[in-house]
């Protein structure tokens, strides 16, 4: 890691800097990949499968066989650690449920918010270097909440046609039997435009590639909605004195696996665990089996010394990372002073592990610092929001003068015969 020691906050703006790619020469490709699946739909997705992941496919979704075989197919120690991520996913979420409340905001005016659920979703899983099977989790079960009435989900094959099992049990679990053998851009565009095997959905979720980031942000331009920005993941660790250094180690190479364009950052008022932190990054990297993912990661990363919790507080509001975490003595006085993070965690025992995995919160993130504006996957995000309002004859006396006097000084006239006409009727009974 890059080491700075208390560096003056007009230099923060530029440390906070995510490292940049330039995605633009990426579009042309992708705009080609949109046009082919529109235009050959299936026989594109097969061609591009070909193409990309080696695979010659005859069926584009996975069979009921293949699904019902994958509980088979994994260890008794997986399912069962699926089964109680799912019970606590699910509990978690199935919490953030609202009942619509009816408020008289003037006699005879009620109105009312109702969540409805989004009819079609499409669920883009990664299933290359990590089959990502907890991103299901985590994006199925808060649409199985939701009430979708369709989750089509799309992960890329293996040069054999097959997806993992694990992927297939958890689909299974959440009862989830639209699975498509495709990846990259051509399921994006899949699920956006829609083929003879593949429906159009009305919102698409999940990580990916550069070219799964591009494509989605792509979409936001057609009338598809995609559930955040997404971009490498990232880790902030907030420590002092009372920090475990092996621990911070771990936390920050936990994120740095990710890929060599992931980032982490550790900020401490101590040197001294600045220093053990790093002895600790090159021993427990000696071990890692995506050591080389991690290594190229830490070269994108930062080790900051700063005053104090608070002046590292400041810094990390501007930095918004996806993931924060708080292993400092006293965290409970400081909670209220964090503004900008995607997750939080807290103390010296609970690792950013828990929330990628099991503990019950979504690890779906916004990352780059768009956590400044944006929240993580939850229920809403399956949902819309629905405003109703019932207005009496009594009502619209009360209100209507309001409305005919605003839309004139508006000069829209239309708007206020709309309400005119009707204290017409209402008054000439």
């Amino acid at each position: 890691m890059r080491k700075i020691e208390y560096p003056v906050a007009a230099a923060w703006q530029e440390l906070v800097k995510r490292p940049t790619k330039n995605y633009e020469e990426l579009e042309a490709g992708i705009a080609q990949t949109f046009r082919l699946v529109r235009e050959k739909g299936d026989g594109a997705l097969q061609e591009l499968a070909l193409k990309y992941d080696g695979v010659q496919l005859t069926n584009l979704l996975a069979t009921e066989e293949e699904i019902a075989a994958a509980e088979s197919a994994i260890p008794g120690e997986l399912k069962d650690a699926i089964l109680q991520a799912y019970s606590n996913i699910r509990l978690f979420h199935a919490q953030q449920s609202e009942q619509p409340k009816q408020v008289e905001t003037m006699p005879g005016v009620t109105c009312w918010r109702k969540s409805v659920a989004i009819e079609k979703v499409g669920l883009y899983i990664p299933g290359g270097t990590a089959p990502l099977f907890s991103t299901l989790l985590m994006l199925g079960v808060p649409a199985r909440l939701a009430g979708c009435r369709e989750i089509v989900l799309c992960t890329p094959p293996s040069k054999e046609g097959t997806i993992h099992p694990a992927i297939l049990y958890t689909a299974s679990l959440l009862g989830v039997t639209k699975v498509v053998k495709a990846g990259g851009a051509q399921a994006i565009a899949a699920m956006a435009f829609g083929t003879a095997s593949v429906p159009a959905v009305d919102k698409i979720f999940g990580p990916g590639n550069q070219y799964v980031t591009v494509a989605k942000q792509m979409l936001s331009k057609t009338g598809v909605a995609i559930d955040l920005p997404a971009g490498p993941s990232e880790v902030l660790v907030i420590a002092d004195d009372s920090a475990n250094p092996a621990f911070v180690a771990a936390d920050l190479l936990s994120q740095a696996e990710h890929g060599a364009d992931s980032q982490v950052v550790l900020l401490t008022n101590s040197a001294q665990l600045l220093s053990q932190v790093e002895e600790e990054l090159h021993a427990q990297l000696e071990v890692l089996p995506r050591k080389e993912f991690a290594a190229k990661a830490l070269q994108n990363s930062m080790g900051i010394l700063l005053q104090d919790v608070e002046e590292m507080l400041q810094f990390s509001n501007l930095y918004a990372p996806e993931h924060l975490i708080l292993s400092v003595d006293g965290f409970e006085a400081v909670l209220d002073q964090i503004v900008n993070a995607g997750s939080v965690f807290l103390g010296n025992y609970s690792p950013e592990s828990a929330g990628d995995y099991a503990s019950g919160t979504n690890h779906t993130l916004p990352t780059n610092g768009y956590a400044r504006a944006y929240s993580g996957v939850s229920l809403d995000s399956f949902v819309k929001k629905i405003t109703f309002q019932y207005i009496t004859p009594e009502g619209l006396q009360n209100i209507g003068r309001t409305i005919e006097v605003m839309a004139e000084a508006e000069g829209l006239e239309a708007h206020k015969n709309a309400v005119s006409i009707r204290l017409k009727e209402v008054t000439n009974v």
